[in-house]
């Protein structure tokens, strides 16, 4: 397992639809170390800070194997590192293998696994596609958030290394198709809802569908 490339990106505003939008979905690779500090990546800022970025959403990886998949489903050719708005683009690492609560270490930072990633349209302004936000959703290869529980420094090419497992075992795929609907399972549902690695508004989220 590696990182593949350390993505980083500020807001920019651009015009969509007829309104002007703030945005940091265009993430940019970033050669050499990248210092993680709690909330963020330096050179890296939310576009909306009430969605992302902050303690729970500090960085965002997404697996490089999806890629080939996106490139063969949009006939994109090949994307760059960073296409899907991501910090971390990471390889050997996936929503079906890492569970929340995990953790992770990357060059001399550890990060914590804390949900996986819910889409929205600004996806659809990366790609200039009004249907992407419906087509990574039914996709099931959301990506997820980390958390930062070590400051440190991270650089392309470092291993990743998962050094703790949660004992819930609740995988980043599961908890993905519980928030979209496609689980309905009860009991995950439940264990769900008392996962405290979840941040507390997914959990009272689960918590209201029982």
């Amino acid at each position: 397992m590696r990182l593949v490339s350390v993505n980083a990106g500020l807001p920019r505003e651009v015009h969509w639809r007829g309104r002007l939008v703030r945005t940091a979905i265009f993430k940019q690779a970033v050669p050499g170390r990248v210092r993680v500090h709690r909330t963020r990546l330096e050179g890296d800022a939310p576009g909306d800070p009430s969605v992302h970025g902050g303690r729970h959403r500090a960085a965002c990886a997404y697996p490089l194997e999806h890629y080939r998949y996106w490139e063969r489903e949009l006939g994109t050719g090949a994307l760059s590192a960073g296409a899907f708005g991501e910090n971390l683009t990471v390889e050997g690492l996936d929503e079906a293998s890492v569970c929340i609560g995990d953790r992770l270490r990357l060059g001399t930072a550890e990060f914590v696994v804390t949900h996986p990633r819910m889409p929205c349209y600004k996806l659809g302004i990366r790609f200039a596609r009004d249907d992407m936000e419906r087509r990574f959703l039914q996709s099931g290869r959301p990506g997820f958030y980390l958390a930062v529980s070590r400051e440190g420094w991270i650089e392309a090419g470092d291993p990743v290394e998962i050094v703790g497992r949660h004992p819930s075992r609740l995988s980043v795929a599961t908890i993905f198709a519980l928030r979209t609907g496609a689980c309905r399972d009860r009991a995950l549902l439940r264990a769900a809802s008392e996962l405290e690695a979840l941040p507390e508004s997914w959990r009272q989220k689960f918590a209201s569908w029982l």
